[in-house]
């Protein structure tokens, strides 16, 4: 049986929570990190989750797509084991974005390129 509305309401809150924490982790340990966000349709969460890390500049992300993807992986894993959340990670699901290229492409509307996928 699908989980129901009060179950999913949990795993949302537990993932809130798992991803606010390697937020506040990462922000000491990677540089140019400034925040992150995720989406999904909790109906379908292993199909639909993408978890995007926010850095100031472009050159952050393309410095932390290098040096510390690893990293953001692992602090991902973590969130979502921390959750209760069983997904292998890929680059679908996990993405690296930054301030400047919002504010070049969507003028600064998070909402609006999120929704279209960066």
């Amino acid at each position: 049986m699908p989980p129901g509305k009060r179950e999913l309401a949990r795993i949302e809150r537990r993932l809130i929570a798992a991803l606010t924490e390697a937020c506040e982790t990462a922000k000491g340990e990677i540089k140019g990190f400034t925040w992150l966000t995720h989406m999904a349709d909790l109906d379908a969460l292993a199909e639909t989750l993408k978890v995007v890390w926010v850095f100031e500049t472009l050159a952050d992300r393309t410095l932390a797509q290098v040096e510390a993807k690893a990293r953001i992986f692992e602090l991902t894993a973590t969130a979502l084991n921390d959750a209760g959340i069983d997904l292998k990670l890929s680059d679908r699901s996990v993405r690296l974005d930054s301030e400047e290229e919002c504010q070049r492409t969507h003028s600064g509307n998070w909402q609006q390129r999120l929704v279209k996928g960066g």
